[in-house]
């Protein structure tokens, strides 16, 4: 046992380290008069968001199953454009997130692990994250979304390091029962006190 509490770190994207701003979608919503909210519920229906996780459809296809899914509360067009909004948000990285995974480095392992799009590297490349991670586990890569535990036991493989000794950090509490169940730690993350909290064992810390 290396006496530490964990021997690699499995971290999610969204809404850990990446955050989108939705305020230019809520604005077109409120010009073309529907309720704020409504693209992005059906934007992530299981029906409509899951093949584009699992690398079966392209992000150009997603915006034409939540125009089409759209066209009956507004014009075509609209739908159209309110699907662009949303798979065109703009988005950043949390510094704060960033800086205390880069402690990591040459520590243990990092491995992200989220239900992204196959357009997942660009992004990551745009942010200056593309270096961030040891590995990265994308459904849409491996063909397997959380909370399904084939995802996790992927992440712990490229980890080089065992189920029980990976902590697993994401905002979704269902994707963390699901780590705890494989026997990883689990963090519900809700703010950078949660990683801060778990990594401060680390030198710097």
């Amino acid at each position: 046992m290396s006496g530490r509490p964990f021997d690699a770190v499995l971290c999610d994207l969204d809404n850990v380290i990446r955050f989108y701003d939705m305020a230019p979608l809520a604005e077109l919503e409120r010009a073309v008069g529907v309720p704020r909210g409504t693209t992005t519920r059906v934007a992530y229906a299981p029906e409509v968001d899951l093949p584009l996780l699992l690398g079966r459809i392209t992000e150009e296809e997603w915006v034409d199953s939540i125009a089409s899914a759209l066209s009956d509360r507004v014009t075509r067009a609209q739908a159209r454009e309110l699907g662009v909004a949303l798979a065109e948000a703009p988005f950043r990285a949390d510094d704060v997130v960033v800086t205390l995974l880069r402690r990591l480095r040459g520590r243990m392992p990092l491995v992200l692990v989220t239900n992204a799009t196959l357009e997942l590297e660009r992004d990551l490349e745009a942010m200056g994250l593309a270096d961030l991670a040891d590995h990265v586990v994308s459904s849409a890569r491996v063909g397997v979304a959380k909370p399904d535990r084939e995802i996790y036991e992927i992440a712990a493989e490229r980890a080089g390091v065992a189920a029980h000794r990976c902590l697993f950090v994401d905002d979704l509490l269902e994707n963390v029962e699901a780590a705890v169940a494989l026997g990883m730690t689990g963090v519900h993350y809700q703010g950078p006190a949660d990683l801060q909290k778990m990594l401060g064992f680390l030198p710097g810390g």
